[in-house]
């Protein structure tokens, strides 16, 4: 199976010239908003939903679909495909006291015929944790399961009012603190984005060649 995610990156032009909505995370950095497309949505919508949610804005307008890449995980992961019970043992009789949900990536610690054993690990923070403070280990269906994941990219602008000193927006038991980056700091070297996720936008301007500077022709 393919999990398929979105990333919307977020612009709105300010006086001082464009700007770049990303979002502190309690426990892991500064992040552009992201997730995973639901179980028969299109990506546009998932992108639309996403952003709404994790940035608590409304007046967001879709631009464009910059494109799309995707990316074969290493034999050692895998990712949630659907929403799946793990059990105890390989069989679905066993104990099911867990569920993983869909979007998830989990480690690989072996297989059997329609099964694989996984864990999921959460440190306290992200990146450099200390320790673990959650985790699951336990069978889940190979069916369940998939090793590619497909990312859609597309561009977002925001035409309307958000609070100047940042705001905060409840979300998966966490507060994130939505704020806009000056297009400058985005592109110099003190960017302050989880470089796994800057790479997203490096991806989007350099192999996919999008240009986010200019104010892009209607489609």
């Amino acid at each position: 199976m393919i999990l398929e995610k979105v990333t919307p990156f977020i612009t709105r032009r300010a006086p001082g010239g464009l700007e770049l909505l990303v979002f502190q995370h309690p426990t892991s950095g500064v992040q552009l908003p992201a997730g995973t497309v639901e179980i028969g949505e299109k990506p546009a919508t998932a992108a639309l939903r996403e952003a709404r949610e994790e940035s608590g804005l409304s007046d967001l307008h879709l631009v464009c679909a910059i494109g799309q890449q995707e990316n074969l995980l290493p034999e050692t992961d895998i990712a949630v495909c659907q929403t799946t019970t793990v059990y105890s043992r390989p069989d679905p009789g066993s104990f099911d006291w867990a569920t993983l949900p869909r979007g998830a990536r989990v480690r690989v610690e072996r297989r059997t015929p329609g099964y694989v054993l996984v864990t999921f690990e959460e440190g306290d923070r992200y990146p450099d944790p200390q320790y673990i403070s959650y985790q699951i280990t336990g069978w889940a269906p190979e069916a369940a399961l998939g090793q590619i994941v497909r990312r859609y990219f597309f561009h977002l602008e925001f035409n309307g009012q958000s609070p100047a000193d940042g705001w905060e927006v409840p979300i998966d038991c966490h507060i994130f603190r939505p704020f806009w980056l000056p297009w400058e700091i985005v592109q110099s070297p003190a960017c302050p984005i989880l470089p796994q996720q800057r790479r997203w936008l490096e991806y989007a301007q350099g192999t996919l060649g999008y240009d986010f500077t200019p104010i892009p022709p209607a489609r």
